[in-house]
């Protein structure tokens, strides 16, 4: 494995410091809000952009009702507030704040973090044309946008896009990464801090439908991805201040395009990440790579695991449930229903009760301590993004933008549908009373009182 010692000759050709990249970045440019920039070669092996310049202490840190990544903070999907709006109507503006149009599709979903909100596109004939976006969290100005071109492979399923791994970001940097294996660095004001094009290192590392696994950020300032397919497959945690390896593994071949999970330790330094196969579920030291533990089982190549406490929630044909032993870093199966079968959404766990979202469009829900289903009720899909958890409320958006409103309880009850446009593949997020969803076209802020 590359250290940095080892890593920076073979890169000193390539390296750039941000300072001396900006002036890219601002030609042709009349404000920041309109600004892009482009990777300067798009035929370079690697670019490494690393600012000898440490972040200042007085960026903004990721707060509670931040939104960081995938699936939420800790990639739950659970809001801790209770101000969500209960319904809204795009034709008359009801509790719509605001809708900003985007400049490509994809499946990514936004992620809130320090007032910004912050979603990434890919456009062209051949998807290669990458966007960061960010925007004001309050008024939905857009106020940077950055572009890039892909180095590594563009082919990919019409139905997803290029741009379907979700962000992610510790509250001072964005991570953002592309199904071309592209992956960019920025500050929140939209500095780029480094970039690696994953996929033109490894230019066997890709699939026919495209990859979609979103990026980690965990432990002691580590970025994890997972680039798991039929080609060169191999997991990698990079140094999220320099963009260069901490440590790479191998992985099994076998396309999948579930996430890696976070699996907090008492201290950062202890954090574990979770890893799916086709053939089972692996955890990892975050600042090593080194493998603690394996569980065998068929995991589910979409949806992703969920840990609450010290339980794991995996979806392999069926839903398992798994404790983990933090004093003797082991794991045992509590439980497994087959009955809990995953469609394409992640399961959703909070306090004593599991819900998933099963073929042919059913909510279940189990009593997570040993998996008795306790009611269903049908929904209309079909689903691929995550269902959204707040207080006893589920928020169920399907692929045609209908977001349906599940009260939770001793029984489901559906008290709201409300539709957007078409193309919802992207999870939906919440940070400050308000939800987000991003649709094939357009970025939606949804809060209560709006019009």
């Amino acid at each position: 494995m590359p250290t940095v010692a080892s890593y920076m000759p073979r890169l000193a050709s390539r390296v750039r410091t941000v300072a001396s990249y900006m002036p890219a970045l601002a030609s042709g440019t009349a404000s920041c809000a309109s600004c892009t920039s482009s990777v300067p070669s798009k035929h370079a092996k690697t670019v490494l952009l690393a600012s000898a310049i440490v972040l200042l202490a007085g960026l903004e840190v990721s707060s509670a009702s931040d939104w960081p990544q995938f699936r939420g903070p800790g990639g739950t999907s659970i809001y801790t507030g209770d101000d969500l709006p209960l319904d809204f109507d795009v034709k008359t503006g009801r509790n719509v704040a605001w809708r900003a149009p985007l400049p490509g599709k994809g499946p990514s979903s936004p992620i809130v973090v320090a007032g910004r909100v912050i979603v990434t596109a890919a456009s062209g004939p051949r998807q290669d044309r990458l966007h960061v976006l960010c925007f004001d969290c309050a008024t939905g100005k857009l106020l940077w946008h950055r572009q890039l071109w892909a180095t590594g492979s563009t082919v990919c399923n019409s139905f997803g896009g290029v741009a379907a791994p979700t962000p992610a970001s510790d509250g001072r940097r964005v991570v953002a990464l592309f199904s071309s294996s592209d992956m960019a660095c920025f500050d929140l004001d939209g500095n780029l801090l480094w970039y690696r094009g994953l996929g033109y290192e490894s230019p066997n590392t890709r699939n026919d439908v495209g990859m979609g696994s979103s990026p980690l950020m965990v432990g002691p300032e580590t970025v994890v991805v997972q680039l798991e397919n039929l080609g060169e497959s191999f997991a990698v945690g990079i140094d999220a201040a320099t963009g260069v390896d901490r440590w790479r593994i191998p992985r099994p071949r076998g396309s999948i395009w579930s996430s890696p999970i976070p699996l907090p330790g008492p201290t950062p330094a202890e954090d574990l990440v979770l890893l799916h196969s086709r053939q089972h579920l692996t955890a990892h030291q975050a600042s090593t790579g080194k493998q603690v533990w394996q569980y065998e089982a068929f995991c589910h190549t979409i949806a992703s695991a969920v840990v609450l406490g010290q339980r794991i929630y995996l979806p392999a044909i069926g839903l398992h449930a798994l404790r983990y032993d933090p004093q003797r870093r082991t794991v045992e199966k509590l439980w497994y229903d087959e009955r809990l079968r995953s469609d394409n959404c992640s399961p959703v766990v909070a306090q004593d009760r599991c819900y998933v979202i099963k073929p042919p469009n059913i909510l279940m829900c189990a009593d997570a301590a040993d998996g008795r289903t306790l009611w269903q009720l049908r929904l209309k899909g079909p689903f691929w993004a995550t269902p959204l958890m707040a207080g006893r409320r589920l928020y169920c958006v399907n692929y045609d933008g209908l977001v349906q409103v599940v009260q939770l309880g001793d029984e489901g009850k559906l008290i709201s549908a409300c539709q957007l446009e078409s193309g919802a593949l992207a999870s939906p997020a919440a940070a400050d009373g308000a939800l987000y969803f991003r649709t094939h076209n357009t970025l939606w802020k949804i809060a209560e009182g709006s019009r």
